[in-house]
């Protein structure tokens, strides 16, 4: 038997040079044969992409010209109660308007009223687009004032600002009725201080003088305040007063005449280049004691000290700095009225501001038991309550004013700003026709009828102007 082999495998041996290129393998694609050809868009669908892109961008316009318009009913009817869940609290809720106003005005999606003048006027021989006013409180640092003349005022009144920061009163303070649209406040004239509203009010100058290409720094502001821009110092704009309102600190001993000077001299010497009006808050119910300085021989010390600053203001600026006088609707008897009437006149006071808010309850009948406690709160109660009682003390001052006149030589006719229960147009028709030359809102902006939060009060602040203006004729002299 032949023997067996064995069968060896050996693994075959490869080399590659080392100068050989390296294997690559690459897989092929396999391409399919195209089954249709490329055309260019026809006429047809050209004109639909433009109908498309045209209808977008229209229909994103006029969303931005309803919701930045005054008068959209999307201000009174979505964002009020949305914002009431939000913010429950009435002074949380005004801080969150405040800060949303400043946000939108920055991005240029502020509301604004697109009609133009409505019932021009001329107060302190200045043209202004409207008899219609927004009271201090509504922007107490003067953080938004040209958003409030966006919203149709042709005057705003910031403030009341203090010499020294105070926190005011403690918290809780304001509180509301809702079944007859009123509000309680103690704010205490909360205030930032004299120099933070001077710098926000110099900025805003400033700013203004940049755009205007009028220089920087002192030099834009030298322009601006000596009134070669040819618009009003404060507010900035042709048919537009910025008022400035200007009080005592609460630690300030008002008995003393010259510590109560030297606070109110401070506002005005800070502050009075910046405004068109100063007005002086002698009125507030929540610092004690401050209603006094409307006793005859007290006020006349204070106005004309006050009167004199501003006569120096006024030597460098072409426009006169005005002076106002806030008085209390309580201080109502015959001879606390002849009383400020011959300060102002004797002092040369440009004119009154009737009134502020009242310590009395009017108009609190029949509410509930949840509202009939709030009444109990200490504070300045304020709403259309209150409208009577103005419309008395703007007859009674205009007539006791115009009578102190007569006998003044050289003397021009005081003006009047009624502030208390104006919430349409039917009640700012009557306090003009009764001598106020400027209706003043505040209450009917903040009440929760229209919104916690200034930014969506809009429509009830155009209705006053076009209800008033229905009624009187253009062109009355006011």
């Amino acid at each position: 038997m032949p023997p067996i082999r064995r069968f060896q495998y050996h693994r075959p041996r490869f080399s590659l040079p080392l100068s050989s290129p390296r294997l690559s393998f690459r897989p092929t694609v396999c391409r399919h044969a195209s089954t249709s050809t490329h055309h260019p868009p026809t006429l047809l669908t050209r004109l639909r992409t433009l109908f498309v892109s045209t209808t977008i961008v229209f229909s994103l316009g006029t969303l931005y010209f309803y919701i930045t318009d005054t008068r959209a009913s999307i201000h009174r009817y979505i964002v009020p109660p949305l914002l009431r869940l939000l913010y429950p609290s009435a002074e949380a809720s005004h801080h969150a308007g405040t800060s949303a106003l400043r946000t939108l005005y920055s991005l240029n999606s502020h509301p604004r009223e697109r009609s133009g003048p409505i019932l021009p006027i001329t107060v302190f021989g200045q043209p202004l687009a409207s008899p219609l006013a927004i009271s201090a409180g509504l922007d107490k640092n003067a953080e938004v004032p040209d958003v409030l003349f966006a919203l149709g005022a042709a005057i705003v009144e910031v403030g009341g600002v203090t010499p020294l920061p105070q926190p005011g009163n403690a918290k809780p303070r304001v509180f509301r009725l809702p079944s007859i649209e009123a509000l309680i406040n103690r704010y205490g004239l909360n205030s930032e201080g004299v120099d933070a509203v001077a710098a926000r009010l110099r900025k805003r100058v400033r700013r203004f003088a940049r755009a205007s290409g009028k220089g920087v720094g002192q030099r834009g502001e030298d322009w601006v305040c000596s009134g070669e821009a040819d618009v009003p110092v404060g507010s900035l704009q042709e048919g537009r007063l910025l008022a400035v309102q200007i009080g005592a600190n609460k630690a300030t001993d008002l008995e003393n005449a010259e510590a109560v000077k030297r606070d109110y001299m401070l506002g005005v010497k800070e502050l009075g280049k910046f405004a068109d009006v100063l007005v002086v808050n002698v009125s507030s119910p929540n610092t004690a004691g401050l209603r006094g300085l409307q006793d005859g021989g007290k006020l006349r010390g204070l106005l004309g000290a006050v009167v004199g600053e501003a006569k120096r203001i006024s030597l460098s600026r072409r426009e006169r700095l005005r002076v106002m006088v806030k008085v209390s609707p309580d201080e109502d008897s015959e001879g606390q009225v002849r009383g400020v009437c011959g300060a102002v006149v004797g002092t040369g006071v440009d004119g009154v501001i009737v009134g502020n808010t009242t310590t009395t309850r009017p108009g609190i009948q029949g509410l509930g038991a949840e509202e009939s406690a709030v009444t109990s709160e200490l504070g300045g109660y304020s709403g259309p309550a209150m409208f009577e009682k103005t419309l008395d003390l703007v007859g009674r001052y205009r007539t006791l004013l115009d009578e102190a006149v007569l006998g003044e030589k050289d003397t021009e006719r005081k003006v009047i700003f009624a502030s208390g229960g104006i919430t349409d147009g039917k009640r700012a028709t009557e306090v003009l026709e009764k001598g106020a030359s400027v209706a003043m809102v505040y209450t009917a902006l903040v009440s929760t009828r229209v919104s916690p939060v200034p930014f969506i009060v809009c429509p009830s602040l155009l209705s006053i102007v076009d209800d008033a203006a229905d009624i009187i004729s253009m062109g009355t002299d006011l």
